[in-house]
């Protein structure tokens, strides 16, 4: 893999990967950012949170759960002191469907949380993850 990361001035830079899918970083406004784009710890709670959900819409897709949404709401809290790393983040799911099964769901998340997701093992690290879920049933 290989990503470029561009300064645009300021605080802002224009990150690229191998995708070719852009996206502009700032700082915030205290720190002498435009508040231009997504600060880069947002984006790697965003990308924990993508990279979970693809995991949990594949698996409940293989296991023929009929899911119609799946939204994953993901807090975090940081370190208080240099570096701010995050050391406690919770990833609640909300999964809309026809009929779901509670233990295919739990199963869905744990399997991604413990096996497939690349970017909450490596947090995982220094953060402590938690999950949990609801269902929802589909109108």
């Amino acid at each position: 893999m290989k990503a470029e990361v561009k300064w645009l001035g300021g605080r802002a830079f224009e990150g690229t990967p191998d995708s070719g899918h852009s996206v502009i970083m700032d700082s915030s406004p205290d720190f002498g950012g435009q508040d231009r784009g997504i600060r880069p710890m947002e984006m790697l709670m965003v990308g924990m949170g993508g990279c979970t959900s693809i995991d949990v819409m594949n698996i409940l897709e293989k296991s023929r759960q009929d899911v119609t949404a799946c939204v994953a709401e993901i807090t975090a809290e940081r370190a208080d002191t240099e570096p701010k790393v995050f050391v406690r983040m919770h990833v609640h799911f909300k999964v809309t469907g026809r009929g779901l099964d509670p233990q295919r769901v739990q199963r869905a998340i744990s399997l991604s949380a413990e096996k497939y997701c690349s970017a909450s093992i490596m947090l995982g690290k220094t953060a402590e993850i938690t999950h949990d879920f609801e269902i929802i049933e589909a109108d």
